[in-house]
């Protein structure tokens, strides 16, 4: 079994006045009645998850929904109130201050929406002062830092300040001074929001590029369903504080959770989404030839389904049916809304 490399537990960050007296007084399950009472706010409420090794792990929400508070709670850049957060089966909460600067300096990237850069400092040493504020030579951490902007593709402005550059570049910037560190855990809030919608996808083409490359264990933190579709193995969303699904986007799509969830998923991609096995019933019809892999997207798929007047076998990955689907099941998938 897969070991978790972060494991939150019942996590909690509540503002105002002595939050964990306020737990406390509610048996650790207050209402949002009880926030609004006593003029306190539940930025995280009972929030639990893991995390896996080499998983992009994406949680969204709107604004107020609590997730940027989250993955400051997860790093520690926000204390939380009450919960427990692993990391590689350490207890974070009972990191001293100096263990969690060390942790930080070696195990952990992050990455903000709003660049950073330090306007007096060119590319390269932009991307190597956090190897400067750990205590490397020059010559070590120029030489990492090329390395940095070589993988994501900057190689030659090593010498260019943050003005002179675009948008998207900057944020390159900023994504190899995360990676300098060589940091285990990459924490990611909306990264790539400020961007134009062109740049968005350039940018998010080489972020999976660089997991491709890299293997990283990430959280990142979008508001974007359809990004948080490209780029996800797994999506948490996240209301008043609180997580109320977390599974694939395929699972998400299926079996929305709430209305809430529903209202995410309602535009997303479908056709990219959903593969033929999730929709196919169970039906065996004979393998004629004609069959469609239960892991093909239905995009995919659709033009040979469409265009049989009679289902098709659906085949797992061994070549055995597992099911069938036809032209009335296609188009309840890709257009749920449709009305006869």
């Amino acid at each position: 079994m897969l070991t978790a490399k972060i494991s939150c537990r019942n996590l909690w960050k509540v503002f105002g006045s002595d939050p964990k007296g306020f737990l406390k007084r509610y048996g650790g399950a207050p209402t949002q009645e009880n926030f609004k009472a006593e003029g306190l706010i539940g930025a995280v409420c009972d929030v639990s998850f893991d995390v896996y090794p080499g998983e992009i792990l994406i949680i969204m929400g709107l604004s107020g929904s609590g997730k940027s508070t989250l993955i400051r709670a997860i790093s520690r850049l926000n204390d939380p109130t009450s919960g427990s957060i692993l990391l590689d089966g350490e207890d974070l909460l009972q990191a001293s201050p100096e263990q969690l600067i060390e942790l930080r300096r070696h195990k952990m990237g992050m990455v903000f929406q709003h660049f950073g850069l330090l306007p007096h400092r060119n590319v390269l040493d932009n991307v190597a002062f956090p190897l400067e504020v750990r205590g490397s030579s020059r010559e070590e951490r120029e030489a990492r830092a090329r390395e940095m902007l070589k993988l994501v593709g900057l190689e030659g402005r090593e010498a260019y300040f943050p003005r002179e550059l675009s948008g998207g570049q900057q944020q390159r910037v900023g994504i190899a001074r995360s990676l300098a560190v060589g940091p285990d855990i990459w924490f990611l809030d909306e990264p790539f929001s400020a961007l134009d919608p062109l740049i968005r996808r350039d940018m998010q083409d080489e972020f999976l590029r660089l997991q491709k490359v890299l293997k990283k264990t990430i959280v990142f933190i979008t508001h974007d369903f359809e990004e948080a579709v490209r780029l996800a193995d797994r999506i948490g969303i996240m209301k008043e504080g609180r997580l109320v699904q977390l599974a694939t986007p395929e699972e998400m799509m299926s079996n929305p959770a709430n209305d809430y969830v529903r209202a995410f998923t309602q535009n997303a991609p479908r056709d990219r989404i959903l593969s033929v096995g999730a929709i196919a019933s169970k039906d065996i019809v004979a393998l004629n030839g004609v069959n469609i892999l239960a892991s093909a997207k239905i995009g995919d798929a659709a033009a040979k389904v469409l265009a049989s007047d009679k289902p098709i076998a659906v085949i797992d990955d061994h070549g055995r049916p597992v099911g069938s689907v036809n032209r009335t099941l296609m188009i309840a998938a890709m257009f749920p809304d449709s009305r006869p």
